[in-house]
């Protein structure tokens, strides 16, 4: 699925769970990581993960800083904060609601 078919929230539920379960991570390893947790369903770009990330940033719901990547360059690294993981929590009971509703409709016979 390509990212701009991601239902609209879903991929800042994505980031701030991937987040909240790796800890603090630098964007190109948030995006591999959700597709790696997607079994090739999802391709993530850097037109896709940083908007994401900022709206995140701005939200207060991650933290950004500067740091050293695992192949020695330079790189911002993001955080969940304790806003986020509210907002995690919301998020998340908000999307199981509407994946049970949506089972509920496919699975009617009419």
């Amino acid at each position: 699925m390509p990212a701009s078919e991601v239902p609209y929230g879903a991929l800042d539920l994505m980031v701030l769970k991937t987040l909240d379960s790796m800890g603090p991570c630098h964007g190109y390893g948030i995006a591999r990581r959700i597709e790696q947790v997607a079994e090739g369903t999802l391709a993530l770009n850097q037109g896709t993960i940083y908007p994401a990330l900022l709206r995140l940033t701005q939200k207060g719901w991650i933290t950004s800083e500067w740091g050293v990547s695992e192949n020695n360059r330079r790189a911002r690294f993001y955080a969940i904060t304790r806003a986020g993981r509210k907002q995690l929590a919301v998020e998340t009971t908000l999307w199981d609601q509407t994946a049970a509703m949506m089972k509920r409709l496919l699975d009617s016979k009419g």
